[in-house]
């Protein structure tokens, strides 16, 4: 089944923009020159808060994520575009030449933040890195993505996501012990930087803002992002000599916690981790005398545990349905595997931006989720802007 979301957009500013929603960053400036993922990520993320997002772009082609994946019918661009270029204001400039350079410094003058995923040193090539950036607004946040960090033995290797899951480690521990390591399924590297991004850029707002003013270099390496995902498997092999291996789907701590097969051939996630919502996973299967074995509390109930099978097998032999009819009757947490035809028809997630349903922003602000309203303009659709900006009206 699909639904159709109808929504009624913001009336559309006289220049034909539409608003974008106010936000707790509202009235904060952030300069974008970035591409593809990371860097676009990380802006996005603080343009759903309020923040306004000036996104600078090389003419003619923009930014090449706007080329990447499917395409609405009528549209130049892709529908990734208009999930990552939502809530900016568009400006081409050719960053290669000395005058586009200085019209980004003067752009910067006026900013809280510049996001930036070029390699390290091509800033600094152009005039534009931190030093000659903050030496005319000293106030200035400045971010780098890159996939190595801007220092270090690595510091000039090409990275994308794709390199920094694989050196990070989450590559290696992704699929079956008796297969090749598989991707994950979405850009994840891209996207944990982006999102450690915005985070250190609030974290140096917050310094600047109680501490005398001076903004600083905030340095983003995408491996470092991921291997920070890593849980407790390097003091694993540093104390213990135990190098973590591929188990797939199953945690080998803790059952029962995996995807099981229902009988009516779907697949559902149990995830019974702690022993009080075992004790109700077993009593709202009917097996009540499973729930307080005392020979397999939750340190000992691992993927050999009898008990967590026999219940498990109790539950399997329901239909989806009645599974997942459990975490409202039981309190036990079991969802069904939803592909976007499944999420389209869960209102919970539902979320409008460029005149389609996207993904909902993870957080929630004030008491209130934040309504992603904003529009995903067109290449260089702001280029008013760039006047008010050189002729020093902004």
């Amino acid at each position: 089944m699909t639904t159709t979301i109808e929504v009624t957009p913001a009336a559309p500013e006289p220049n034909g923009h539409h608003p974008r929603p106010a936000g707790p960053l509202a009235g904060l400036r952030v300069l974008e020159m970035g591409s593809l993922v990371a860097g676009p990520f990380c802006t996005r993320l603080l343009g759903e808060f309020g923040a306004e997002v000036i996104k600078i772009e090389p003419p003619g082609q923009g930014d090449q994520l706007r080329r990447w994946g499917l395409r609405p019918p009528g549209s130049e661009d892709s529908l990734w575009w208009y999930v990552q270029g939502r809530n900016k204001k568009s400006l081409t400039l050719n960053l290669k030449k000395r005058r586009g350079q200085e019209l980004a410094r003067r752009l910067a003058m006026r900013c809280d933040v510049v996001v930036e995923n070029f390699r390290p040193g091509k800033m600094a090539e152009w005039g534009l890195d931190y030093e000659r950036l903050a030496a005319d607004n000293p106030g200035l946040v400045y971010v780098s993505i890159s996939g190595f960090g801007q220092s270090g033995p690595y510091r000039d290797r090409v990275g994308f996501g794709s390199i920094a899951e694989s050196m990070g480690g989450l590559r290696y521990l992704t699929g079956y012990p008796d297969r090749p390591p598989t991707r994950v399924g979405l850009s994840i590297g891209d996207s944990l930087a982006g999102i450690y991004a915005a985070l250190g850029a609030l974290m140096a707002l917050h310094h600047r803002d109680h501490n005398g003013g001076r903004g600083q270099l905030v340095d983003i390496a995408l491996y470092e992002a991921v291997f920070s995902l890593l849980e407790s498997s390097v003091p694993e092999f540093d104390r213990l000599n135990v190098v973590r291996q591929r188990k797939g789907t199953r945690l080998s701590s803790t059952a029962p916690s995996n995807t099981y097969t229902t009988r009516d051939n779907h697949s559902v996630v149990i995830g019974a981790n702690n022993d009080a919502i075992f004790r109700r996973f077993c009593k709202a299967m009917g097996r009540a005398d499973l729930a307080d074995d005392p020979r397999e509390p939750v340190q000992l109930r691992g993927a050999r545990s009898v008990s967590a099978r026999a219940c498990t097998r109790s539950g399997l032999g329901s239909s989806e349905a009645a599974l997942v009819a459990l975490r409202a009757r039981g309190g036990c947490p079991v969802a069904d595997l939803r592909a976007q035809d499944g999420q389209a028809d869960d209102l919970a997630h539902g979320q409008v931006g460029s005149g389609w349903a996207t993904a909902r922003v993870g957080l929630v602000v004030g008491r209130r989720r934040r309504v992603v309203a904003g529009w995903a303009g067109g290449l260089g659709t702001h280029a008013t802007l760039l006047l008010i900006c050189t002729a020093g009206l902004m």
